[in-house]
């Protein structure tokens, strides 16, 4: 519980009516319960829409669950994602890329990048017919933290310092067994067998993202991981359009 608890805290800014105790490890340890809070924020979105919807047109709802989900994870995985946006459009290796990355000013890149991950996210939610529309609620933010322990179990550090090096040397395999086997049996329990082809789908573009960055860094950081997240978020909300509309999702 005291896990699950440190990993609510760094993954959302939802206050907390009393203190955690937190060791230094122990922000790599929570990582096992990284998908469990992305089914609580899963929840929350679930719970809003069914609020929202009797009285708001469908767009404007599913706007306002992506703005909920940005305000209650403090946009931290989008401004990881702005980050590495500007990392690749500047010129040079690997210190110019790591750089540009811990700049907390975000360039012309970042924004576009912003953009256009916000334009699709929300375009392919609004396309997600309404009778699985509350599963997808449930499995999109779930898959994407579990893409964060993906990238961080057994990577190594791009820099010496950030987040993304603390947890590196708290997460391990225990971890990410953990975070898998509460992933597979969530989206199978919200999407069926399905619910598999989500999952591999995800982990696939992650390996992907998590060796492109060990070639071109050296490791990954926190900006890194943060722009899996949000590259599984639109990534299953896709896969789920795409099954769907191949008739495998009735």
């Amino acid at each position: 519980m005291r896990l699950y608890l440190i990993a609510m805290q760094f993954l959302t800014i939802i206050p907390l009516p009393f203190s955690v105790r937190c060791e230094e490890k122990d922000l790599g340890r929570s990582m096992a319960f990284f998908p469990l809070v992305g089914l609580t924020l899963g929840a929350l979105l679930v719970g809003f829409s069914y609020i929202l919807s009797p009285i708001l047109p469908r767009g404007v709802v599913d706007l306002l669950l992506l703005v909920t989900l940005a305000i209650v994870t403090g946009a931290l995985h989008l401004d990881g994602l702005a980050d590495v946006c500007d990392g690749l459009a500047a010129r040079g290796g690997r210190e110019r890329f790591l750089a540009v990355m811990k700049d907390s000013r975000t360039g012309a890149a970042g924004a576009v990048g912003l953009v256009l991950v916000l334009l699709l996210k929300y375009q392919a939610l609004l396309h997600i017919p309404a009778d699985v529309k509350h599963q997808a609620l449930f499995c999109f933010p779930m898959i994407a933290r579990f893409s964060q322990v993906q990238m961080t179990v057994a990577s190594k550090k791009a820099r010496t310092d950030g987040l993304g090096t603390v947890f590196i040397g708290g997460a391990g395999w225990i971890q990410m067994l953990i975070a898998t086997a509460t992933t597979l049996v969530a989206a199978l329990f919200f999407m069926g067998i399905h619910g598999l082809w989500l999952f591999i789908t995800a982990y696939i573009a992650t390996w992907a993202l998590k060796t492109w960055s060990h070639g071109k860094l050296g490791g990954i950081t926190g900006d890194i991981i943060g722009c899996a997240s949000e590259m599984n978020e639109i990534l299953c909300l896709l896969v789920i359009l795409v099954l769907q509309g191949s008739g495998a999702i009735p």
